[in-house]
C-alpha cells in the first residue's frame, strides 16, 4: 500500500523575484566562451588600462601595429584606424555583404569579425586588389559592364566576385547568382554584375 503523500510547501516567489533570477540565468548560460574570445578576454585583462589591446595587422602586405579595444571589428578597425575606407559599412549585420574583405584570400563579412581574430592573418580590402597600379581584372570588368550605379556596393561585390572565380563557383549565370546572393546591390545591378564576372572569369583563368 503506498504511503499518504503530503503536500510539498513551496517558497513564496514573489513574481517580480522571480522574472528577476530568470533574467540572471539567461543572461549567464552554462555554456563557457570558446577559445577565441577566452584569449582575447585575457589579454585585454592583461593589458596596461584594461581596455585596449595590442594587435598587429597585416592588410595588404602591411603591418600595421594597433591598440584596439577588444570589441573591434575588423571593418572598423580598417576604416577608423588604418584609414582604408575602400570597405563600406552597409548594414553593419552581416546581412548586404558590402563590407567584404579577403581574410587568406577567402571572403569575409568584416563587420562579423573581431580584429583581434585577424592577428596573424592576410587581409586584403579593395584598396590592395590590384598593388601594382593596374586595375584588377574584375574592376575592369565592372567599368566595361557598367556594374554599378551608386558605387556603394562595388567595393564588396568586388571582393566578393574575386573570391567567387577563386572558390570556382562562376561557371554559369545560374551559379554566380548563388553564391553572389549575400552581396546586394539596391540599385539592382545584378545582370550588369554576372556578366562582369564572366568576363573577369576568362581572364583571372587564363
Amino acid at each position: 500500500m503506498q504511503a499518504d503523500r503530503q503536500p510539498v510547501s513551496l517558497p513564496d516567489v514573489k513574481r517580480r523575484a522571480f522574472l528577476g533570477i530568470t533574467v540572471t540565468a539567461a543572461a549567464f548560460p552554462l555554456a563557457g566562451p570558446g577559445p577565441a574570445l577566452a584569449e582575447t578576454a585575457e589579454r585585454t585583462a592583461a593589458h596596461g588600462n584594461g581596455r585596449l589591446v595590442p594587435v598587429m595587422l597585416r592588410i595588404n602586405g602591411q603591418d600595421h601595429a594597433l591598440a584596439l579595444d577588444a570589441r573591434t571589428t575588423l571593418l572598423d578597425a580598417l576604416r577608423d584606424h588604418v584609414g582604408l575606407t575602400g570597405s563600406k559599412k552597409g548594414c553593419d549585420h552581416g546581412q548586404c555583404g558590402a563590407c567584404t574583405v579577403l581574410l587568406d584570400e577567402k571572403r569575409v563579412l568584416s563587420c562579423f569579425v573581431l580584429a583581434v581574430m585577424a592577428e596573424g592573418r592576410e587581409v586584403t580590402t579593395i584598396e590592395g586588389l590590384a598593388p601594382d597600379g593596374a586595375l584588377h581584372p574584375m574592376q575592369q570588368a565592372f567599368i566595361d559592364h557598367d556594374a554599378f550605379q551608386c558605387g556603394y556596393c562595388t567595393p564588396g561585390q568586388i571582393m566578393s566576385a574575386v573570391a567567387c572565380v577563386a572558390e570556382g563557383h562562376a561557371g554559369s549565370e545560374a551559379e554566380i547568382r548563388e553564391y553572389m546572393s549575400g552581396n546586394l546591390c539596391r540599385c539592382a545591378a545584378y545582370p550588369n554584375i554576372v556578366a562582369a564576372i564572366l568576363q573577369a572569369k576568362l581572364q583571372m583563368e587564363a
